[in-house]
């Protein structure tokens, strides 16, 4: 089994590189995805997001109201350490069943956009980071609704592109179209993944 940690900022195009990669057969297990499925209504994880934060983050639906928890723990690194506390332990044990579900010849793709924060860099064969400009970024979450401030105090409270670098095997540049983006991808399978692989 060859294991890739996918990493790199909000907004660098990291769930189009998941796919791409999908496209040429990695098993990708999407730490964001598994991240919304433990605090799904009726889960142990809700319940405890709950407990600490209190019924101002449940929507009227009773499912997690992403965006006033957001409220809550942005602007407040206690807050928001609490919230990891609670969510990180739990998106580690759902992909570690993932993986460990894999055959054994798979390639692995674990998107973890918070790699470098959570210090799970050593975890892997290869660790690959998406690299995109900032104003880039910034325009890309605009586009997908938020404010060009909360875009840039999201960035902000994420690893810089020199501490992703610090721990990349490999950065793909995301400055240009898809096209351009898809052939990153197939140079870093042919390059990296396809000998690993045998």
């Amino acid at each position: 089994m060859l294991r890739i940690g996918l990493t790199g900022g909000i907004g660098s195009g990291k769930s189009t590189v998941a796919a791409l990669l999908a496209e040429r057969g990695a098993r990708v297990v999407d730490a964001d995805r598994i991240a919304r499925e433990v605090v799904a209504p009726g889960t142990p994880g809700l319940a405890a997001v709950v407990a600490e934060f209190g019924e101002r983050v449940v929507a009227p639906d009773g499912s997690l109201d992403r965006p006033a928890l957001a409220a809550v723990v942005f602007g407040d690194p206690a807050a928001r350490a609490r919230l990891d506390g609670i969510v990180h332990p739990l998106v580690r044990a759902r992909a570690a069943e993932a993986v460990a579900a894999a055959p054994a010849d798979a390639v692995v793709v674990q998107d973890v956009p918070l790699l470098v924060e959570t210090g799970q860099a050593g975890s892997y064969d290869l660790v690959l980071v998406v690299e995109t400009d900032e104003e880039v970024r910034v325009r890309r979450l605009v586009e997908r609704g938020l404010s060009a401030q909360d875009a840039r105090a999201r960035i902000a409270s994420q690893a810089t592109d020199e501490q992703r670098r610090a721990v990349a095997d490999v950065v793909l540049r995301n400055d240009g179209d898809r096209s351009a983006l898809a052939a990153g991808v197939d140079r870093f399978w042919s390059e990296h993944v396809a000998p690993a692989a045998g």
